[in-house]
């Protein structure tokens, strides 16, 4: 099999059940690290560090907190509730333990691969350097990947380094990504609200990175439209796309069904360029309107490189098990559609291209084999 073969299904499609998706191997490529605190975490580092501007300091009534105030279909709102998770992770044992909890949590879920980003420059309040942030995120990951392994939980995790996209640092972080590239660091992204903040106005650490032969994605196509797309991959020459939801903008559906893509789109689909797509907080930001109405269905069915993503688990109460649920109750995906999806993410990774297959070949395979081989009782009640 090559890496760019369409996985054929192996069996009849076999419905798919909450418990199932739990323990299929699942591939996570879009997750922030500030975006995926426990709360009672927030809460005793809170308390550690003399932070006292949370709105509550009971953790369940913090966690509802946070995805009500991320709910409000605005981006810049949504961005407003990172003040609390950042202003907590300004040392480094802070950061060793919130990348051992991410770790431990994405592992508990299924997730077998996962690429979490943060922005180091988010992190410096306490006084710790770019590289000592770095250091502190890496073995906060390490430790958290030994305890998963310690319950019979294998996961990876790699790290993004993000440039916030209205400030002036992206060629520093671009630096510090290539320097960590062999160290945890898989690749380097932007982030941050799309409007007013072009990706073009960090031409300059993109081409860097191009020169270093190294990877990025790019926030693009979430709360703005089709020019930040086309900006990010031929001005910028994004590997991927964080989100891209608003591709559709350039796709026309006639109402007989029949399906017209503009020449951006075609682009899209024709190179394969991995869509980083988060169902639940596309909604939260008013970047899509239902589960329903999302536009991974249609992408999905035009067979575009779409793979399924979390954002930030905090703020939209969920798992990627759980967006997995969404997209089955609205579309009525199987265990194949999930196998599609996950090998889609494990291609799209930055990984090494043989790294990449043998997780595809040893794990993601037989995990979905394992779960079609099971008696039918199993698969419709489990």
């Amino acid at each position: 099999m090559t890496m760019e073969s369409t996985p054929a299904p192996a069996s009849p499609a076999v419905p798919v059940h909450a418990a199932r998706i739990r323990r299929a191997p699942k591939v996570l490529l879009h997750d922030h690290l500030d975006g995926g605190l426990r709360p009672e975490t927030i809460v005793e580092l809170a308390a550690a560090v003399g932070y006292g501007d949370l709105p509550t300091t009971d953790p369940q009534a913090l966690g509802e907190w946070f995805r009500e105030a991320a709910d409000s279909g605005s981006l810049v709102r949504y961005l407003e509730t990172f003040a609390h998770t950042c202003a907590v992770m300004q040392t480094r044992e802070a950061l060793i333990r919130v990348a051992a909890d991410c770790a431990e949590d994405l592992a508990a879920d299924g997730v077998v691969y996962a690429e979490v980003r943060y922005a180091p420059e988010q992190h410096l309040e306490g006084g710790l350097t770019l590289d000592q942030v770095v250091d502190a995120v890496n073995e906060g990951f390490r430790l958290g990947e030994a305890r998963a392994a310690e319950r019979g939980q294998s996961i990876r995790v790699g790290t993004l380094l993000t440039a916030m996209r209205h400030a002036a640092r992206s060629r520093e972080i671009a630096e510090l990504a290539n320097r960590y590239r062999d160290l945890g660091v898989v690749g380097f992204d932007i982030a941050g609200a799309e409007a007013g903040h072009p990706p073009t106005r960090h031409l300059d650490a993109f081409e860097y990175l191009k020169r270093e032969n190294n990877h990025f994605t790019i926030h693009a196509g979430e709360a703005f439209g089709l020019p930040s797309i086309w900006e990010a991959l031929q001005c910028c020459g994004a590997d991927r796309l964080g989100h891209g939801v608003r591709i559709v903008d350039d796709i026309a559906v006639a109402d007989d069904g029949t399906v017209k893509l503009g020449r951006l789109a075609s682009y899209v689909r024709d190179e394969r360029i991995p869509l980083e797509m988060c169902p639940t907080s596309n909604l939260q930001t008013g970047a899509a309107d239902s589960y329903a109405t999302h536009p991974i269905g249609l992408l999905r069915r035009l067979r575009f490189r779409v793979t399924v993503n979390t954002d930030n688990r905090l703020m939209s109460g969920t798992s990627l098990s759980r967006e997995f649920e969404h997209l089955v109750d609205a579309f009525g995906y199987t265990v194949d559609d999930m196998r599609w999806f996950t090998i889609n993410a494990m291609k799209s990774a930055f990984l090494p291209f043989d790294e990449r297959l043998a997780l595809i070949d040893d794990v993601i395979k037989p995990g979905y084999d394992r779960l079609l081989a099971e008696p039918e009782g199993a698969r419709l009640h489990g």
